[in-house]
């Protein structure tokens, strides 16, 4: 996958993350599953837990 955003945000989420010892990709992959809980449409046809 690949995302463009400014070099100021890269700089910062760079920053952020190494200062609490994380890796970008990390951060990145939870943040899309945190999305994805809130926001995935499941298919009628999946049954249910």
């Amino acid at each position: 996958m690949h995302i463009s955003i400014t070099d100021d945000i890269k700089k910062r989420f760079h920053a952020a993350c190494a200062i609490r010892g994380l890796k970008m990709n990390q951060v990145i992959t939870e943040l899309v599953e945190q999305w994805l809980k809130a926001n995935e449409v499941t298919s009628l046809s999946d049954p249910k837990p």
